[in-house]
């Protein structure tokens, strides 16, 4: 199995694991003289089961992000880089446009001016060369995870 393919399975699980929760809540009581719309036993016993095969995928694909190198670097870095590159370009993403939305508001000439504090331009600028780092970064993994298979 790839990588890719576990990857997938786990999201899968994730939201299998969601409904059955819920499924389970819908079928958790019932008005005396009614029965279950669903047996709750075999709900959990489903949701027992979707629990044990996530357990086993989310210990396999760790493993296999430790072990597996792309570009001179394990899968973990890799991942760690994209979250914190994401946190970052959103961050840039948000300062510009919060700093550009207060430039020139103002109604009247009587009305203090709001200033921006950064260089918008000059932030946008980062912010698009971070993301596109981020789309090349992204692209690698998923290359990996195409071609590396589960340990």
């Amino acid at each position: 199995m790839k990588l890719a393919e576990a990857l997938q399975e786990r999201a899968d699980l994730n939201r299998l694991i969601q409904q059955l929760r819920q499924r389970l809540s819908n079928n958790a009581a019932v008005q005396e003289g009614e029965v279950p719309s669903e047996d709750p036993q075999e709900l959990l016993s489903a949701l027992d089961q979707a629990i044990q095969r996530l357990e086993w995928l989310i210990t396999h694909i760790n493993l296999t992000n430790c072990a597996a190198t792309a570009a001179g670097q394990s899968l973990t870095e890799h991942l760690a880089r994209r979250d914190c590159l994401t946190r970052k370009v959103q961050a840039y993403q948000e300062l510009a446009s919060t700093a550009a939305g207060s430039l020139g508001r103002r109604a009247t000439r009587s009305e203090i001016k709001i200033l921006s504090t950064v260089d918008v331009r000059a932030l946008q600028k980062q912010a698009d060369s971070l993301s596109k780092e981020l789309r090349l970064l992204d692209n690698l993994i998923q290359q990996a995870n195409w071609s590396i298979e589960l340990q």
